[in-house]
């Protein structure tokens, strides 16, 4: 099987299609005094087909939160989020699970693989949620897991596969459904510097030859620095940042 590549150049990407948008996303907690606690505010987003966004910023500035908000785990407590051209506020809880299905792929920094199923299940698993025919869900998985260096590896069990292959094999199922947006937030924050380097480059060219939006959560500039965009969160807002090479 060929997966489907998009022709995405990058001196078109600001003409491409927007596939993720939040527009005045704020969130806020009432704390143990009974204040709020405004962890965003009044924040703006747009994600393009084929653009890599990262998110960086100082832990427990709200990265984590703004993913499950876009990813639709949770809600915002004013403003919305437009996944592929509609809104999913006030869908219901049956409604949001199929958009996360369908529409959104998430990685995150420990891979949560089906220990009991190889790798190869673990990829059709969203497939057949889906309701994807077993044989069309075997192809698509043996595709992808072969695009991420894992055609030797696909009939293995987590256990039996290193920190990287598991990585890797998170992100093939994450791309199971043909998302339209991934998200993904510390996918190398436990892997050892060459297996983050690897999955930094796999990344970076899946966005690109898949043509989906993709934003990435993470504190390592390595990652940071293959990203279209950078994007600080700061207070509660999102602010254009020239922190590649850097720390943050």
């Amino acid at each position: 099987m060929t997966l489907e590549l998009r022709d995405i150049e990058p001196a078109t990407d600001s003409a491409a299609p927007v596939v993720l948008e939040a527009r005045g996303l704020t969130k806020s907690y009432r704390g143990g005094d009974g204040a709020s606690l405004h962890i965003l505010r009044d924040l703006d987003l747009e994600v393009r087909r084929g653009e890599m966004v990262a998110i960086v910023g100082a832990s427990g500035a709200g990265k984590s939160t703004l993913l499950h908000l876009l990813g639709a785990l949770d809600s915002p407590t004013a403003g919305e989020v437009i996944l592929a051209g509609s809104p999913i506020g006030r869908r219901s809880e049956a409604e949001l699970a199929m958009i996360r299905n369908r529409q959104v792929g998430f990685v995150f920094q420990f891979h949560h693989l089906l220990r009991e199923f190889s790798a190869l299940e673990n990829v059709m698993i969203p497939q057949r949620i889906h309701g994807t025919p077993t044989a069309e869900a075997r192809e698509r998985a043996e595709a992808l897991l072969t695009r991420l260096g894992l055609a030797e590896r696909m009939g293995h069990r987590p256990s039996e596969l290193s920190g990287g292959e598991q990585q890797r094999a998170a992100v093939a199922r994450a791309l199971a459904t043909a998302p339209a947006v991934l998200l993904a937030d510390e996918p190398t924050g436990n892997l050892d510097y060459r297996n983050g380097e690897l999955l930094h480059d796999v990344l970076a060219e899946l966005a690109r030859d898949l043509g989906m939006g993709m934003v990435v959560v993470t504190h390592n500039h390595s990652l940071a620095d293959r990203a279209d965009r950078i994007l600080l969160l700061n207070q509660g807002r999102l602010t254009a940042s020239d922190v590649r090479g850097g720390m943050f």
